[in-house]
């Protein structure tokens, strides 16, 4: 992407209270140094299991299958170990080697180091486990050094008190659970129930009074173990979580039906598929975006690529494909993903390529978008790109809106910049740069999974020259198509094991 000004988007974000962004991190893309490494014991209760560690200067890392194994849950790697997804009960966790954040639904969590592969598989850093088992399970875990030992306790019962709200507007239900600090639950869900069941700790209600009457929400019942939320026949409920006070927050809607169709069943309605594909040739028109060595453009080569991808995709995986520009012109980053919003897209994936002052800088990047970037690298190119709106209090209002739209995205958002990062790693031996994520304007008002793709370094006079060739273009785009098959079948996988469980 064409340098710029950076903004005052960290600032004015601060001012607003939401969220952070983060500052530098151990980059995914260089692994931190193994100053140590070897084989340990962990103590779940009375027993004592091998796993195999590692210490960076970061801290420590364990590995994560011997600790799945004794606390419970399943563990998905992807064929070529780059995406994993931890299931525990009803909630999800997706991450994996050389990306710092792991994903659950609307809720991402940046670690303090990134996993890296082991000898018995992936080793994850504690905050990791904590994230997973400790504030939504209550275990704690104390790792030893002179004895080389992990311990994992059950967190002492707390009391968390709770404030309820309920508001309905342009037919949603809006139940806002606020907390003074994140307990410790996991949700439940039947078709006419949501459940928030305390894990190790116990809800307290702190003003007992009558919620307003609605037509979506017959009750919401309340005791120390759970509180229950009694949905009216046909209403369904997504939820999300906002930080700074903690708040668990549910939208209840009635699902919607064309007139004069028959009703579907609840697995039906819920079950999702990848009809609609819309692909965003970054920049256009007087945005020239990047511009190589030899003069090469990033707005026509990214149309090319985009051009290319849609005949494959068309030829490939019988879909429809939208293009949000087949011409050179310019377009607004809100532009491109409104669009996508007006096709009803199942996904979004806007191309571009990168520059930088560093001639030899070369490889991919993947970004899926948040608020919080993963280092101070991508909250600088993400600034890049939001050149509109700088300045204006409105607009990063805009932002903070768009990012709990694109929130309800976010595991899947990751999952498939997980699986592009990976064909391109592995087909064109690049240079794994890794996942990422940042406040892009052009991903935070798409309401569907959606990913940026840097394909390569214009500003590297061997990157341009590779990407003026239309075979060389070809690969790339074959790589792209190979990651969204994928992500098709994870996604038809997902939906079936959510459609066993309905009745």
């Amino acid at each position: 992407m064409k340098a710029a000004r950076p903004i005052c988007l960290l600032a004015l974000i601060l001012l607003l209270g939401s969220r952070v962004v983060a500052a530098a991190n151990p980059s995914e893309a260089e692994r931190l140094p193994i100053l140590e490494s070897g084989f340990a014991m962990v103590e779940i209760g009375d027993q004592d299991s091998p796993v195999s560690y590692s210490i960076s200067a970061a801290g420590l890392l364990v590995a994560l299958q011997p600790i799945v194994v004794r606390l419970g849950g399943e563990l998905e790697v992807g064929p070529l170990g780059q995406s994993h997804e931890l299931t525990i009960g009803a909630t999800s966790y997706v991450f994996g080697p050389d990306s710092p954040v792991v994903t659950s639904g609307e809720e991402i969590t940046r670690l303090t180091q990134p996993p890296i592969p082991g000898p018995d598989g992936l080793q994850v850093p504690l905050d990791l486990l904590t994230a997973v088992y400790g504030e939504k399970l209550g275990y704690d875990f104390q790792w030893e050094a002179a004895s080389k030992k992990l311990r994992v306790r059950r967190l002492a019962q707390r009391e968390v008190p709770v404030e309820v709200d309920l508001v309905h507007l342009q037919g949603v239900t809006t139940i806002v659970f606020q907390f003074p600090f994140p307990p410790r639950y996991r949700i439940g869900r039947t078709p006419d129930e949501v459940e928030i069941e305390a894990i190790g700790d116990r809800f307290r209600l702190e003003t007992v009074r009558a919620l307003p009457t609605d037509r979506l929400v017959r009750d919401v019942l309340f005791s120390p173990e759970r509180i229950r939320l009694e949905l009216a026949p046909g209403a369904e409920a997504d939820d999300y979580i906002l930080r700074k006070p903690f708040r668990l927050v549910f939208d209840v809607y009635r699902a919607t039906v064309a007139p004069g169709a028959e009703t579907l069943a609840p697995s039906s309605r819920r079950s999702t598929g990848i009809r609609t594909i819309v692909v965003d040739p970054g920049h256009g028109g007087d945005d020239t975006g990047a511009i190589g060595p030899a003069g090469s453009a990033e707005k026509d080569l990214t149309l090319i690529l985009a051009r290319t991808l849609r005949r494959h995709l068309l030829r490939r995986m019988s879909v429809k494909v939208a293009l949000t520009r087949d011409e050179d012109v310019e377009l607004p980053p809100d532009t491109r993903a409104a669009l996508a919003n007006q096709q009803k897209a199942d996904l979004f994936i806007s191309l571009h390529l990168n520059s930088v002052m560093e001639a030899d800088a070369h490889g991919a990047e993947t970004y899926f978008s948040s608020l919080e970037a993963s280092d101070e690298q991508a909250a600088l190119a993400a600034a890049a790109a939001n050149r509109s709106g700088d300045g204006d209090p409105l607009y990063d209002l805009q932002l903070i809106l768009w990012d709990l739209a694109q929130s309800h995205h976010l595991d899947a958002s990751q999952r498939l910049a997980s699986l592009i990062q990976e064909e391109l790693n592995l087909a064109l031996g690049l240079r794994n740069r890794g996942v990422k994520q940042a406040p892009f304007r052009v991903l935070l008002g798409a309401a569907m999974p959606a990913v940026l793709v840097e394909l390569g370094f214009l500003s590297n006079p061997s990157e341009e020259t590779k990407l003026q060739d239309p075979e060389y273009r070809e690969q790339l785009v074959e790589a792209l198509v190979r990651a969204l098959m994928r992500f098709r079948a994870q996604t038809a996988k997902l939906s079936a094991a959510v459609d066993e469980t309905l009745p």
